[in-house]
This record gives C-alpha cells, sequence and structure tokens, in this order.
C-alpha cells in the first residue's frame, strides 16, 4: 500500500541550516515540524551503511578519500561538522542504525538515499537491507536512488518497500516515458525530478503512471516556486532551509 509524501521533506536534515547528514542536522528539521527527511547513505571497508552525500570524505568531513577504504570505527572518530562553521565540530558522521533508531523514536519518516560508492552498488544495498531486516524500526521508510541497479535490487530484495528512482535530467519526452515503463516494470512509486526539468507535462506524465513526484534543487526553493510546483502536481519537495515554509508546517 502507497503512503503518500508530505509537501516538504527536509534535505540531509536541514542542509542550509546545519551540517548536512548528521544527526544534529536531522533534529534540526524535526524541532521545525518537518515529518519526513531525506538521507545519503553509503557503506565503510567494514559494510556499515553510514551518511555521506559525496564520492569522497573531503568536503564535509575531515578526512580525504573514497569512504571505501576507511573501517567505520576510524571515519566515526572524523570531524563532520567544523566544514559548516566551528561550533559544529564535534559531529561526526553517523550510521544508518542510529539515524533510523532516532527517527522511529521521533516518528519521522526517511528517505533513504543510496548513494554507492563506485563498484559496490550491491554490496551497498545488501548491507542496507541487512540492517533493515535485523531491525525492527517502526518509522515510515522509502528508498530512492539515481543508480538503476540500486533501487532494483533493494526492490527485489525488500519487495514490501516503497521504491522511487531519481532523475537528474531529460532531454525530449520519449526519456520519461521510457523512465515510467521501466518504474512501471518494477512497481516503483515516485520519480524524483531535478526542478529544472519539472514541467506540467513531465507532471501529467508521471500522474497518468499513477507515480508520486518529488523534487530537488541544489538551491533552496522560494515559496513562490515551491507554491508554482505543488499548483500543477508535485507531491514533495526537498527543502534545506524551511524557515520560510512556517505556515505550511504548523
Amino acid at each position: 500500500m502507497v503512503f503518500n509524501l508530505p509537501k516538504l521533506i527536509g534535505h540531509r536534515g536541514v542542509k542550509d541550516l546545519s551540517p548536512e547528514n548528521t544527526l544534529y542536522s536531522i533534529n534540526q528539521a524535526i524541532q521545525l515540524n518537518l515529518k519526513w527527511i531525506e538521507i545519503d547513505v553509503k557503506i565503510s571497508k567494514d559494510h556499515i551503511p553510514f551518511l555521506l552525500h559525496d564520492d569522497n570524505l573531503d568536503r564535509t568531513t575531515s578526512g580525504s578519500g573514497n569512504p571505501i577504504k576507511y573501517k567505520y570505527k576510524d571515519i566515526l572518530k572524523l570531524d563532520a561538522g567544523s566544514w559548516f562553521g566551528s561550533r559544529y565540530k564535534n559531529l561526526y558522521p553517523p550510521t544508518l542504525h542510529e539515524v533510523l533508531n532516532f527517527c522511529s523514536q521521533q516518528n519521522i519518516g526517511v528517505n533513504i538515499e543510496l548513494k554507492p560508492n563506485k563498484g559496490f552498488e550491491k554490496e551497498n544495498v545488501e548491507a542496507v537491507v541487512k540492517l533493515i531486516k535485523n531491525f525492527n524500526f517502526s518509522c515510515e521508510q522509502y528508498f530512492s536512488s539515481f543508480d538503476w541497479p540500486s533501487v532494483i535490487l533493494i526492490k527485489k530484495l525488500l519487495p514490501k518497500s516503497h521504491v522511487g528512482i531519481l532523475i537528474e535530467s531529460l532531454n525530449k519526452k520519449n526519456d520519461i516515458i521510457k523512465i515510467l515503463n521501466k518504474c512501471k516494470k518494477y512497481n516503483f512509486f515516485s520519480c524524483g525530478l531535478n526542478a529544472k526539468f519539472v514541467s506540467i507535462e513531465v507532471v501529467e506524465l508521471c500522474k497518468n503512471y499513477g507515480m508520486q513526484i518529488t523534487v530537488y534543487s541544489s538551491e533552496n526553493f522560494k515559496i513562490i516556486d515551491a507554491n508554482n510546483l505543488w499548483n500543477i502536481g508535485v507531491d514533495s519537495i526537498f527543502i534545506g532551509n524551511p524557515l520560510n515554509y512556517r505556515n505550511i508546517l504548523k
């Protein structure tokens, strides 16, 4: 049974207000009345799923290089906050287990974006699936990725899960039709679209296939732009700073 997503989902917690993909940022999203958050997940050398957006550790931690080279006990020691501001120097990259436990306690939904290390896509999915199967997390969850093999595999291994594809670009109408047919084949429930390629036509096509539509951008959405997206049928927007959306989040 497909659930309905909220209008706003916290992007990497609230990435424009505090260090992304940290428990602090997730908690801040909760304090601002967001009911769902999105996180990025990949694995360490010892196959521990943890939160990190980039291919490498460099931008958001005190570490360097590909995280698949490091055991999680070493990743845990990294500073995941000072890049954003010195007051956040004690933050670290949390495990998916920690985050799902916390969100279960807070009754917050979680969009788990699979961000596999290149060449370890299968291992990444298997580690996440193992965690989900071994622990009874009560928070609602859905999975997404730009990587087709990852979302296809997680739907196969967790057939009752909610799964969506993320789409970075569209060149022509046939692109979205091919994508939607593939989504139908694998029983996916959502498409996540880059805001640059959202149009009434694309939204209508997605809706005709019974898909829920999420929209993301590298920039925070202005309220006028968010309202325009909702008005044409977009279900959810990933938001990095929801401070101007307080009326919606009451």
